[in-house]
């Protein structure tokens, strides 16, 4: 075997152990950075806000925040990315109580104070639970729910999206699958084939009625902005452009980002405010 077939089975092989399903999940779920704990509350945002655990339907309860605005006329459930927790994304709560729409942070399974650990198919439990969580246990209307979700978090809503009627799915610096992104890091891999963990949002939206934001920024190093318009065109939907960097756009370009949310909201949502009967739960 020659000295460059040689190393191209090196690689090939490398490329194969980096690609089984545990190791996959280390490349791609971080609960653990920064850390597990929390680094903020609504609380240091000046927001009131109630904790709830949240049972899945596999045994797992997960953490999250309720963070109610006045007389809100919707809510938005959000799903953050693959590292830290609800405690980094209390700057989003602030900005959607800002627009008048209360917001459930939730951890997925294996982060924050979320029991569990994380996978393709749990994340799509706890999507599932944190939906219950809002029309079944605080009754709150499907039509008044707004779906968020931040990078790895959009695929989430994505995927929740195809099971719920909700008001609209809002995808914010997200790619287009799982092996797209890894076939962008190793062009040199059969990555479609070795890739386990799919997260096929591209797939998702192209069956999708439900009104779609998305939401990306130009400068993104990590989820190129071309998985954006392809979203955007799958969907339907308007593409917004943010500045600055896959996780610095959202605090680069608050003024786009507000503006483009009320926009998106004003189209889907009811004008009135939610009924004084699903309010009542607040304390």
């Amino acid at each position: 075997m020659s000295t460059t077939l040689s190393i191209l089975a090196g690689l090939l092989a490398l490329g194969a152990l980096a690609m089984t399903p545990s190791v996959q999940k280390q490349l791609l779920y971080f609960p653990n950075e920064p850390s597990r704990a929390l680094r903020a509350t609504p609380a240091d945002a000046g927001l009131a806000y109630e904790e709830a655990r949240i049972a899945t339907s596999d045994g797992e309860t997960l953490h999250a925040w309720y963070i109610p605005a006045d007389t809100a006329r919707g809510v938005v459930l959000m799903f953050h990315g693959n590292a830290g927790n609800i405690g980094d994304r209390v700057g989003f709560a602030r900005l959607f109580h800002d627009l008048g729409l209360d917001t459930l942070l939730v951890d997925y399974r294996g982060y924050g104070q979320s029991t569990g650990t994380p996978s393709e198919a749990g994340t799509y439990r706890d999507a599932e639970a944190a939906w219950r969580y809002l029309v079944e246990t605080r009754q709150l209307p499907p039509a008044r729910i707004l779906l968020h979700g931040r990078s790895l978090g959009g695929a989430v809503a994505a995927y929740l999206a195809t099971t719920v009627s909700a008001a609209g799915l809002v995808l914010d610096s997200t790619f287009t699958s799982v092996p797209d992104i890894a076939e962008a890091l190793y062009p040199w891999l059969p990555t479609q084939w070795f890739v386990r963990i799919r997260y096929p949002t591209l797939e998702r939206l192209r069956t999708l009625d439900t009104p779609v934001l998305v939401l990306h920024a130009r400068g993104d190093e990590i989820v190129p902005y071309a998985h954006g318009q392809r979203l955007a065109e799958a969907a339907g939907a308007t593409l917004v452009t943010l500045d600055g960097s896959h996780n610095t756009s959202n605090e680069d370009s608050v003024a786009i980002y507000r503006e483009a949310m009320q926009t998106f909201a004003d189209r889907v949502l009811p004008a009135s405010a939610m009924q004084p009967a699903a309010q009542a739960r607040r304390r």
